[in-house]
């Protein structure tokens, strides 16, 4: 027995619209659950929803056009909607996040919509009814693989004895749950595996899709930067293949004699130790982990001072820092943001930080001068405006 527990990401932003579907769900829940017997006899099927919700329900053989919407909000006993919202919340929190409130649950309902058709394309003829938001779910399961391919879901296992693991979410989402539980062992009666399926279709191609038009901000490390590298690699030994030598730009290659690189061993230590470094901070921030990026950054300084880290990384570490109180480590790191991304559209909040963590932790009165009279020049929100001249204020006392 395999169960997902927990991912090593968190949202940065409340996840509003998750939770509104998750409450929307149970509200609907708790108003159309009541199994009867539809029909006079024992033998008659038992509908689980209350006689007025039936029509709720998706019917494949007579569907009607609201159903691809009702039939995601309606469950048929306490363990489907518990599993259902439990993935939810555990796979849609970031994804709420990614998307925003309102793309979000486009998306979910979207996805139900899209999971409704599948199973009705495939059953056509049934007239068992079909309700549950696993369909939808599958969607926001799909958009988190293709999103955070990389990250790590932590798995309670149990069969001899009982334990935990971490597993990339490529490899449990793409394997354990599309491949083995909705392919390979379709044994659950009553399950509506192919809603499942076309759930996790319209997931992966919709978010790739948003990926590929850039109207979701992609990363290096979501699975459309993987295929981009993939084809990037193919083409290129491809054209090596048929003849193309890369040292030269000619259609034909020639041998490459090696030359001496007047460097030095330590030199060629170093370079390989900022490498690693760099890969190791890369791979946490990829799966959000900001206190190990942190903790590399700092190894980095110490064995390149002039090596910088793209603008939000460096801005995340920076803030990172100041929330685990290494004052004097964060300010570094802000004065290094300031002097190669002194054009950030918020450095008069970099400006703030800096100053406050001058004055109130690190002593340095003269640079906080400095930074907070920066800030004060340019800062808009009432609120920061006070703060930073309360504390210029302090500092004149």
């Amino acid at each position: 027995m395999l169960l997902p527990i927990r991912t090593n990401i968190r949202p940065r932003r409340t996840p509003y619209a998750n939770y509104l579907l998750i409450l929307l769900n149970v509200v609907a829940f708790l108003l159309t659950y009541g199994p009867h017997r539809h029909g006079m006899g024992y033998d008659s099927p038992v509908i689980p929803v209350r006689p007025w919700a039936e029509p709720l329900m998706l019917i494949p053989a007579a569907w009607r056009y609201w159903q691809f919407i009702t039939y995601a909000f309606l469950h048929g006993n306490t363990v489907h909607i518990l599993g259902n919202m439990f993935f939810l919340y555990l796979f849609g929190n970031n994804i709420n996040d990614k998307l925003g409130h309102l793309g979000y649950l486009l998306f979910y309902l979207l996805g139900a919509v899209a999971s409704g058709f599948g199973h009705a394309a495939v059953n056509w003829s049934s007239v068992a009814p079909t309700l549950g938001a696993s369909g939808a779910v599958a969607a926001v399961t799909g958009a988190y693989v293709v999103l955070f391919p990389q990250t790590l879901i932590t798995v309670l296992y149990w069969f001899f004895f009982i334990g935990m693991i971490e597993v990339p979410a490529l490899y449990f989402i793409g394997l354990k749950m599309i491949l083995i539980d909705n392919v390979m062992l379709r044994m659950a009666p009553g399950v509506a595996y192919d809603a499942h399926l076309a759930g996790y279709a319209y997931g992966i191609a919709a978010t790739l899709l948003l990926l590929a038009t850039r109207l979701v901000s992609g990363t290096n490390f979501d699975l459309w930067a993987m295929i981009r590298r993939w084809n990037r690699r193919r083409r290129y030994r491809d054209v090596v293949a048929g003849g193309y030598d890369p040292f030269t730009g000619t259609g034909q290659r020639k041998s490459v004699t090696a030359r001496q690189v007047e460097k030095t061993a330590e030199e060629v230590q170093r370079e390989a130790q900022v490498h690693e470094i760099r890969n190791g901070i890369n791979r946490w921030i990829a799966q959000r982990n900001l206190g190990a990026a942190a903790d590399l950054y700092l190894a980095l300084m110490r064995v390149d001072k002039d090596q910088v880290l793209p603008r939000q990384y460096l801005l995340d570490i920076a803030n990172q820092l100041a929330s685990e109180h290494r004052s004097a480590e964060a300010a570094r790191a802000y004065e290094q943001f300031l002097t190669h991304y002194g054009n950030y559209e918020h450095a008069e909040q970099v400006e703030l930080m800096l100053g406050i963590l001058y004055s109130r932790y690190l002593h340095d009165f003269d640079a906080a001068a400095k930074h907070l009279q920066k800030a004060a020049d340019r800062l808009s929100d009432p609120g920061q405006v006070k703060m930073c001249r309360d504390e210029l204020a302090r500092l004149q006392s």
